[in-house]
């Protein structure tokens, strides 16, 4: 049973954590809302780190089934979420400082938490923190699932490990302005450079791994077209 519980934790945990990427997704989302104060901060973390978990559990359990009504296959969605994540990681490599009309220290206090409340979601959430990248390996680990022999033990490692997750997303944002205060504005710039570039990689080995499969299937089409002629 605990080894059941613990394979179901790993699994799920090891394969979203380096996609997902909280400590990257805290310095993002500090660079987004420089102007957040601490209970903002707060509140943005909860907020992220609550969506995050209803993304991924969704994806989890239904995305299979929400990609095979609209006819679209894994490697699809993975070049379509890996082209997103490398123009996202090539803009903030760029371009670190670009916001989308986010809310600073003159802005009356209703407005600011309009804002911060509408960008909680997206940007911040998604494709930010819970990113086609990352919804594509929830679905493919939840299509991997074995089919007819999940057990409660296997539910909870599953809930487990998405809650572990989300607890290091509400951590991590939570934290991040600690963090960049000790690193200082040049240490906080060029970490955010490599996460941004570490972020296109990530972008661009996603979209090789759903080209390579697009690629592998070609001749089994054509194989399959030749014999049925």
């Amino acid at each position: 049973m605990l080894n059941q519980l613990s394979d179901s934790f790993l699994l799920v945990f090891a394969g979203l954590f380096p996609v997902v990427n909280p400590p990257a997704v805290g310095f993002i989302v500090l660079s987004l809302v420089p102007h957040a104060t601490a209970a903002e901060r707060t509140f943005l973390a909860r907020i992220i780190a609550l969506n995050s978990l209803a993304i991924l559990l969704g994806s989890l359990l239904i995305g299979a089934y929400v990609l095979s009504f609209f006819g679209i296959s894994i490697p699809v969605l993975r070049v379509a979420g890996g082209l997103v994540i490398a123009f996202a990681g090539w803009n903030l490599l760029h371009n670190p400082g670009a916001t989308r009309s986010t809310p600073t220290e003159a802005t009356p206090d209703a407005a600011r938490k309009a804002t911060l409340r509408a960008m909680a979601f997206y940007p911040l959430t998604l494709p930010v923190t819970v990113g086609p990248g990352s919804i594509a390996v929830a679905i493919a680990l939840g299509t991997g699932r074995p089919r007819g022999q999940m057990q409660l033990v296997n539910v909870v490692g599953v809930l487990l490990a998405l809650i572990a997750l989300c607890g290091s997303i509400y951590l991590c944002v939570r934290f991040a302005a600690h963090a960049g205060k000790r690193l200082g504005p040049v240490g906080t710039e060029v970490l955010m450079r490599l996460l941004a570039f570490v972020l296109l990689c990530i972008g661009i080995q996603i979209l090789w791994l759903g080209l390579d499969d697009l690629l592998r299937s070609v001749p089994l089409s054509l194989n399959v077209n030749s014999t049925a002629k």
